[in-house]
């Protein structure tokens, strides 16, 4: 039995900052928002949250952050994936002291050539025999030039402490041959709004999705339909919301996922250097697809 119900919506949430640094209360205030929307809980360190412009600290302090201000019942996934297994493995049980119920792993990257499939299984196994809670897989090949294969993951999901996977890669073939491959008690997430209708019908058990920061309860919505066999009311929603995926995911990133929750009356804010804001072209561009998804009046 999986240790952790993995079954919903996570939004891998945005890190706010205020003249470049994080904003604690700003993102308090906005779990606080979001703790009514009917999400599962919080991915803290997805992409969307500029994971790799924090310092160690500033990502302890974010944990500690999500912790206190996430609803009562809702489960708390921390990114934790770092370069070597060593400091995975570290970073992982320090977010587990500050109450982090899962760890979140992204696959090492920066040496891709050598980091085949014997590298990627010792890696995810070691930091999983040492960590003091579940460890999912993070697969976003985008990113990191690196793809978890099916086979792959069905070995990991063997392991008791690897209970689940969040695939990216948004190809709902391979997310369904992920269902069939691995363990009965093996959560498979799907990692981009655009593929989430199709995962769900395929037996995703829900999503960690860019899309739940400025929608949640679109999101939510789509997977209650599909559980309720309401497959045309779920497509037609995930359908007007594919647009929004795309502007705040491959069109204008994490800035535009931001001005997003700013003119939804969440806290965005600015990106950290190097990243630039959007600009007022890309800011307007985004009022209208917000508009035309019924999110905004």
């Amino acid at each position: 039995m999986n240790p952790i119900d993995l079954k919903g919506i996570f939004p891998p949430i945005t890190t706010p900052f205020v003249g470049g640094k994080v904003a604690y209360d700003r993102l308090a205030d906005n779990i606080a928002r979001w703790n009514k929307t009917g999400l599962k809980g919080y991915v803290a360190f997805g992409s969307n949250g500029e994971y790799i412009y924090l310092s160690e600290q500033e990502k302890l302090d974010v944990v500690k952050t999500v912790v206190q201000s996430a609803g009562p019942g809702m489960k708390v996934i921390a990114g934790t994936g770092c370069e070597s297994t060593w400091q995975t493995i570290q970073l992982t049980n320090a977010c587990a002291k500050l109450g982090a119920h899962a760890a979140l792993v992204v696959t090492p990257f920066y040496y891709g050539g050598r980091m085949n499939e014997a590298a990627l299984f010792q890696h995810f196994t070691a930091v999983a025999d040492q960590s003091a809670i579940p460890i999912m897989i993070y697969n976003v090949t985008k990113f990191t030039n690196i793809n978890v294969s099916v086979g792959l993951t069905a070995k990991l999901s063997r392991h008791p402490n690897i209970i689940g996977i969040k695939d990216s890669n948004g190809n709902v073939s391979t997310l369904g041959e992920m269902v069939s491959a691995v363990d009965q008690d093996f959560s498979v997430l799907v990692g981009t709004a655009g593929a989430l209708f199709g995962a769900l019908t395929l037996g995703a058990v829900g999503g960690v999705l860019a899309l739940a920061n400025v929608a949640p309860e679109a999101c939510v919505q789509i997977q209650k339909r599909v559980e309720q066999g309401h497959m045309e009311a779920a497509r037609q929603l995930q359908l007007r919301m594919l647009p929004v995926n795309t502007a705040v995911t491959a069109t204008y990133g994490v800035p535009g996922l931001k001005a997003a929750l700013d003119m939804l009356g969440y806290f965005g804010g600015d990106p950290r250097p190097p990243l630039l804001p959007a600009s007022e072209k890309e800011r307007s561009e985004i009022r209208e697809i917000l508009k035309k998804a019924e999110l905004l009046g």
